[in-house]
């Protein structure tokens, strides 16, 4: 479990994790290619992203201090697909027991979407150590302190609703990481590929001075 170990201690080392949606193949891999040259280090792939699994082996190409991972897989025989392509850790909208199976098998950090404790104990339960709290947009960052009560030793990174105003109110609170999807969409609809390098800098920033 020690690749496991140490891919999650990247990700909690940088902080940021740039949930990269794109409608077009075109258009995800222009955030992702931005968000890396901005800093961000650990960049998520999500499958709704059309050919993911070719933009993961792209990605890939980028050098070993840049974590690449799939996100919205929901089954065992997805999450399977996206290690294939080089995918370092395995993000779902929920928990799932086949895919935690799979991904602890090849040693593959799984970070399972969860919102109630019940949720959160299963999945720690299963060999899950880092929860996404999520949508985050449905809690306040104090939901961290109301977690670590009954569960101490559970590790979250919220993910959903995280923004330049709030990220490091989390990172306080207790978050070990964060996840980012939206704004560089928006960064990009706005302003292009420069904004999308731009907001990637800011948040480099933001967790730095946190």
């Amino acid at each position: 479990m020690f690749k496991a170990f140490q891919t999650l201690q990247k990700i909690t080392e940088k902080k940021v994790t740039a949930v990269v949606r794109g409608d077009t193949f075109e258009e995800a891999e222009t955030i992702a290619r931005h968000c890396i040259e901005g800093g961000v280090k650990s960049i998520e792939v999500t499958f709704t992203t059309p050919d993911a699994p070719t933009l993961i082996k792209k990605l890939r190409d980028h050098g070993e201090e840049i974590i690449v991972g799939a996100g919205s897989v929901l089954d065992s025989e997805t999450a399977r697909i996206a290690m294939v392509s080089g995918a370092e850790y395995i993000v779902s909208p929920c928990f799932d027991k086949e895919t935690a199976i799979t991904c602890n098998r090849y040693h593959i950090p799984y970070i399972p979407g969860c919102m109630t404790v019940k949720e959160i104990k299963e999945a720690t339960e299963s060999g899950v150590a880092l929860i996404k709290l999520f949508p985050g947009n449905h809690f306040s960052p104090s939901m961290i302190k109301a977690i670590k009560g009954p569960l101490p030793t559970v590790e979250v990174m919220p993910t959903g609703g995280v923004n330049l105003g709030n990220v490091n109110e989390w990172l306080e609170a207790g978050a070990v990481a964060v996840g980012v999807g939206s704004d560089w969409n928006k960064a990009l609809s706005s302003n292009g590929e420069a904004g999308v390098l731009e907001t990637a800098k800011r948040y480099v920033g933001k967790v730095i001075q946190s």
